[in-house]
């Protein structure tokens, strides 16, 4: 619990903060520009590129400027362009993404206008330049190609919110909306301070006008055009909204109010009766529904309108936008479809969406959504992947990420709704890669603690193991059922007496080491050295289901091991030494054991304490290795002689106890009949059959005459015949000491 804590309190932190900032009381403009990262991906991925073949755009291309010479033309030319296109092509809306703020320079009027200005001139010539000048006004001309015809004009304003603000040109058409009709607090839209407007004989003679302002987001990209402009005490529609009205015939616009997360009511929508309903941000700005890159809408040039060779098929009934792409003269913008998107084909997908219902919408309830998502999602993850393993963790993460992406797909492509997602997904990410990051830091340092603990009292591949799966083992108390050895050097008191401390050492490192190497080849665990004896175990920290077998079998390679240090210490002149060995298998209490000072990983019960009693009667048999009863029955190929059945010092229940000879392969059929025979003694011996029991004895001591468990049995059977057991006995043969 105390290594989960961490990790759950700072998922719930990290929660808070982006619960914080979804609700915007903790801004984080880094995680702003993630969040216009995925929608700009939404946009181009999500949507299937699409066209609108009732928007036509008029482009004043190269073509065109090769064909009528360079920008601006003599309005004269854009008048025989309206005419083309309402009386030849009979579109049905024509609108002008450019403003008309100077009056033409072009036709030499000012020229003639200044002759008349001469007192001596004749009236013949007066009146000839009268004539001329009437010809000559290519803005008079332009009016009246504007008149009676559905023209909307373009505008600008600037100086947003007191930035600096170019000098006021031309007229501003009539605000749609008074400042007075939008609530208070509720409106976001900055403040424009200046205006570049159209000429006034123009801007009268056109049907409408509408701003062609932007307002780019933080990050450079046009994503959203404010549909209405606060300029004054009124505000003023956009280019696109215009043109709408004008096909809508000139509805008004009503503002529509809903409540905000603060409570105060602020703009939803824009309505053009009950027909239309245009969903706006807090800045009365809509999000531009992009249909594709640059030139997903049909473009004809100026030059071929003029000359009437445009397929009347392509402009007829359609809705024209008149702009620019020409090099010095386009109006690019960076879009999330586009970073260099022609100005005029935001205003066809503003449009098109309006008549198509495509705008999509951030209505207030999004931002509670979020929170409420986020908090949830936090909270989750932040008390669930602790407690999971890595895969069942990943397999989590990954529903809830799937979850969270289909819901806002769905939002997204079938409810028209834009809810944020990068902050979902970064809180699903960060806690996930937090938690698997604590695992990984945790598990390397359960490792180091393993290859700590138990490096040198561990075979490395049991360490290595127990390294790969922590989780596998404890170190707490636990009831076991396992398998204890002791060793022990007899004598080795009176040896130690004998040599100096140096020498003594030597020899401890020569025999400890190959006993310690046999018992990690068994893959067992040595718990302790004493002195000269050495006490380890099988079935922990690991299980081992063949624990018995192991012990037995490394007690074997101890015993080996002995007989071939015997030659090295002859001849260095050491002592020979020899080794008793006990092992004994039943329920142990296993785990870190001592004090506060200082713990030991350790076993202890009644199984080891019988353990250690049969190491030291080993001797009192002339044997290198006992075995209790349970080592026994559970050690698997391996031949054992039943010794005797003894009670040692402590017990009251008596127990077999028994010799490993070696295993079942290795086991000669000369050594088979040996033992059989001896077998058949040890029986004859419990059944007081002294005689029978002596003569098979004889025969064992005359097969292996170096055999002293043979003669310790003959010797008893002497004392008995001297002086009979007590009619109870029962063969067992009781220990006073330890």
């Amino acid at each position: 619990m105390k290594q989960r804590t961490p990790r759950v309190v700072i998922g719930l932190l990290l929660t808070l903060l982006l619960t914080a900032h979804a609700a915007r009381y903790l801004p984080l403009p880094l995680l702003d520009r993630v969040e216009a990262l995925a929608y700009d991906a939404r946009v181009r991925f999500v949507d299937p590129p699409a066209t609108d073949p009732n928007i036509v755009i008029v482009d004043v291309d190269e073509k065109s400027l090769a064909a009528e010479g360079r920008w601006p033309w003599p309005r004269e030319r854009l008048a025989v362009m309206l005419d083309q296109l309402f009386d030849h092509y009979q579109v049905r809306l024509a609108g002008f993404d450019m403003v008309f703020a100077e009056p033409d320079r072009n036709s030499g009027l000012d020229v003639v206008r200044d002759l008349r200005q001469e007192t001596a001139m004749p009236a013949a010539l007066r009146t000839r330049l009268d004539r001329l000048a009437d010809k000559l006004d290519n803005d008079a001309r332009f009016e009246q190609a504007l008149r009676e015809r559905a023209v909307v004009l373009g505008y600008y304003f600037s100086g947003a919110d007191g930035g600096s603000a170019q000098p006021d040109a031309g007229v501003l058409p009539t605000p749609v909306v008074s400042a007075q009709a939008v609530p208070e607090n509720s409106n976001d839209a900055p403040l424009w301070s200046g205006y570049g407007g159209n000429l006034a004989p123009l801007a009268r003679a056109a049907r409408a006008a509408g701003h062609i302002n932007y307002i780019p987001d933080l990050d450079g990209i046009s994503r959203r055009v404010p549909l209405l402009a606060r300029h004054g005490e009124g505000y003023y529609e956009a280019l696109s909204l215009a043109m709408v009205r004008e096909l809508m015939g000139a509805l008004p616009v009503a503002l529509l109010t809903g409540r905000s997360s603060a409570g105060y009511a602020r703009v939803e929508q824009l309505a053009l009766g009950d027909a239309l309903r245009i969903p706006v941000d807090n800045s009365l700005s809509a999000l531009v529904p992009f249909h594709g890159s640059a030139g997903s809408y049909t473009y004809v040039s100026a030059a071929d309108v003029i000359a009437g060779t445009v397929p009347d098929t392509i402009l007829r009934d359609k809705i024209v936008l008149v702009g620019t792409t020409a090099p010095g003269l386009a109006d690019l913008r960076a879009t999330p479809v586009s970073a260099v998107l022609p100005g005029v084909e935001v205003h066809a997908n503003l449009i098109s969406g309006m008549l198509d219902d495509g705008i999509r919408s951030e209505p207030p309830y999004v931002a509670g959504i979020t929170v409420a998502a986020l908090m949830s999602i936090g909270v989750l993850l932040s008390l669930l992947l602790p407690r999971l393993t890595p895969w069942r963790a990943t397999v989590l993460v990954t529903l809830i990420a799937a979850a969270v992406l289909a819901g806002n797909w769905m939002a997204w492509s079938q409810l028209g709704l834009v809810v944020p997602i990068a902050s979902g997904v970064l809180l699903i990410a960060v806690l996930y890669g937090l938690n698997m990051s604590f695992g990984y830091i945790e598990e390397a340092q359960s490792r180091r603690q393993i290859t700590g603990l138990f490096g040198q009292y561990v075979p490395p591949d049991l360490v290595k193991a127990m390294s790969k799966d922590p989780a596998c083992f404890t170190l707490e108390g636990e009831s076991r059922e396992m398998t204890v050895l002791f060793s022990d050097v007899r004598g080795f008191t009176t040896i130690s007496e004998g040599m100096e401390p140096r020498e003594l050492t030597r020899l401890m490192n020569e025999f400890l080491t190959p006993l310690s190497r046999a018992i990690h080849e068994q893959h067992g665990t040595i718990d302790k050295y004493m002195g000269d004896c050495v006490m380890a175990f099988w079935g922990a920290p690991l299980a081992a289901p063949d624990h018995a077998t192991q012990a037995v079998l490394a007690a074997l390679r101890m015993i080996d091991a002995m007989d071939t240090l015997r030659p090295k210490f002859r001849a260095r002149g050491w002592p020979e030494l020899k080794v008793g060995v006990g092992i004994n298998t039943g329920r142990m209490s296993v785990g870190n054991m001592g004090s506060e000072i200082r713990v030991a990983y350790t076993v202890l019960g009644d199984a080891v304490n019988l353990g250690s009693r049969l190491e030291g009667i080993t001797k009192q048999y002339a044997v290198n290795i006992l075995v209790g009863e349970e080592t026994r029955a559970q050690a698997r190929g391996i031949v054992f002689r039943e010794i005797d059945r003894v009670q040692v010092k402590g017990k009251t229940e008596p127990i077999a106890i028994f010799e490993p000879l070696g295993t079942e392969e290795l086991f000669t059929p000369r050594a088979r009949e040996e033992l059989a025979l001896w077998h058949e003694a040890l029986a004859a011996y419990r059944a007081r059959q002294w005689e029978s029991a002596e003569s098979m004895l004889e025969q064992l001591t005359t097969r292996s005459p170096d055999t002293r468990l043979y003669h310790i049995y003959r010797e008893r059977i002497g004392q008995f015949r001297q002086q009979p057991p007590a009619s109870e006995w029962n063969g067992v043969y009781a220990f006073e000491t330890k």
